[in-house]
């Protein structure tokens, strides 16, 4: 093995991850009450990335690789159980502050200080013999199913928020917590990865080291982007979350009377009908509550109208009547600057414009204008 290679990754590898660690664990955030969950989500990654530094520094330091391969095995997949749990509750923080509970916390660590307990059982094993390499791979697949049950609970609590925004704001909102799910994707593929890496044979192991860097590069940097967006992602989980609360009674009330669906559907379709004349659907940042109290109607009521007559969501309904109008506006005004229209149209950004344009148009909004014109 060529050791200079295998010192040198962990070497670029250890400041870095020592600087995020650090930074995420002690950096400040205004003093408001509504980033104290953002502040929890970071000291817990901040906590996760110093235990894999320290993890990376027994390596060099020690260069303990060298002296039992198994035993080293085996503390790399000891210190993941516990980082997989960090990284999944700091997520998990972000999409539900009450997530962290002390009984989930015991339950947790519980079950990390067995895997440890194992762990340490295997190396106590005759070295190299077949039951402490098989023991060894079952722990390793153990690790797997741990990261993949905390993943799976991560992306469906994530795509749950994603419905709920779908159906009740007009922006999209999801945009600025796609890189949750990304990161999730990525994270399990390199959670296995890491598994299956770390059985590499010595010469190739600092293929493990390195494959770490652009990953916790794009986590910290993902942090510090979702900083600016946090506040108002917070605020509109809240909001709906308190709104979901007050209106159970409303939902089981639609479903039971069934012989009101046709009084309340035809008031709304009324009103809608008059709102919709007047552009009210041009106005940026609308949600399904103010659109109801607009109405004059319950939000319950007009979700389940919205659902049960147009098949849509809140959000396509709105971005699909706001690129309708952009459509119009553009053939009335061919000089118009795109950003105009946009604005006009009630989205929020030129980008979200043509993405939704293109997501529905096949093309882009100039290019449609430019074919229109043709």
């Amino acid at each position: 093995m060529d050791e200079s290679l295998y010192h040198y990754s962990l070497s670029v590898s250890i400041p870095l991850m020592l600087f995020f660690g650090f930074h995420m664990l002690l950096a400040r955030l205004p003093e408001k009450k509504i980033f104290s969950n953002f502040l929890l989500s970071r000291r817990l990654m901040g906590v996760a990335l110093l235990l894999l530094a320290a993890n990376y520094m027994v390596h060099l330091f020690y260069a303990i690789r060298f002296k039992d391969v198994i035993a080293t095995i085996l503390m790399n997949m000891s210190t993941y159980f516990l980082c997989y749990w960090l990284f999944g509750s700091a997520m998990m923080t972000l999409l539900d502050s009450s997530y962290i509970t002390r009984r989930r916390f015991c339950k947790h660590i519980a079950m990390w200080v067995a895997y440890v307990a194992a762990s340490v059982g295997v190396v106590l094993l005759p070295h190299g013999s077949q039951m402490q390499v098989v023991a060894t791979i079952v722990l390793a697949a153990l690790l797997v199913l741990y990261g993949v049950f905390l993943a799976s609970r991560l992306l469906r609590t994530y795509y749950r928020a994603v419905k709920m925004f779908e159906n009740t704001h007009s922006d999209d909102v999801e945009a600025y917590i796609r890189w949750l799910s990304v990161f999730t994707y990525w994270a399990v593929g390199y959670g296995v990865g890491c598994g299956l890496l770390t059985f590499l044979p010595n010469e190739y192991v600092f293929i493990w080291i390195l494959s770490s860097i652009p990953f916790y590069i794009y986590l910290y940097c993902r942090y510090q982007n979702y900083f600016l967006f946090y506040e108002k992602v917070e605020n509109a989980l809240m909001e709906e979350i308190g709104m979901q609360e007050s209106e159970k009674g409303d939902m089981a009330t639609v479903a039971a009377d069934a012989e009101a669906i046709p009084e309340y559907h035809a008031e709304i379709s009324r009103n809608i009908e008059n709102w919709i004349k007047h552009e009210g659907f041009c106005k940026p940042g609308l949600t399904l509550n103010e659109l109801s109290l607009q109405l004059c109607t319950n939000r319950t009521y007009l979700s389940e109208y919205i659902n049960s007559v147009y098949h849509k969501t809140f959000r396509d309904w709105i971005s699909d009547m706001r690129i309708e109008y952009a459509k119009r506006i553009m053939k009335q005004n061919p000089q118009m600057k795109l950003q105009e229209v946009s604005d006009s149209s009630g989205f929020l950004s030129l980008s979200h414009f043509s993405r939704i344009f293109s997501d529905k148009e096949g093309c882009s909004p100039a290019r449609w204008r430019k074919n229109d014109a043709d």
